[in-house]
């Protein structure tokens, strides 16, 4: 597994952990279809929350939210389409969220959990 590939899946694991710390229940990771991923589905009370997460270990590539904008957004709308018609009981609301892990170099590790993101 390459470097970004680890980061990629602690940062995953991280916002999991803060998402069921914060009351949700996680539905799934990693859901996968032809036309691409999303990396956590979450139910939160009534809503049903998809989420997009960035982990970077630096400022070299932007913050995370600002790296879901346009088509990655626009993308990630139509993957949710994808999973909502293979579970045909949605909840009353849905919502976009993108969960930002920083990992800084001293070994910390923060989030920035931005919901309704798009």
């Amino acid at each position: 597994m390459r470097v970004s590939q680890r980061l990629g899946k602690f940062g995953e694991d991280v916002a999991a952990r803060h998402l069921s710390a914060d009351g949700a229940e996680i539905l799934a990771r990693n859901w996968r279809c032809r036309d691409g991923e999303i990396d956590i589905v979450a139910r939160h009370g009534d809503t049903l929350v998809f989420c997009e997460v960035k982990t970077r270990s630096g400022a070299d590539y932007g913050s995370g939210p600002d790296a879901v904008v346009g088509r990655k957004a626009a993308r990630i709308r139509r993957l949710a389409v994808r999973w909502l018609a293979e579970h045909p009981h949605p909840p009353a609301i849905i919502r976009f969220d993108v969960l930002s892990v920083y990992r800084e170099r001293q070994g910390s590790v923060r989030v920035e959990h931005r919901r309704g993101a798009f």
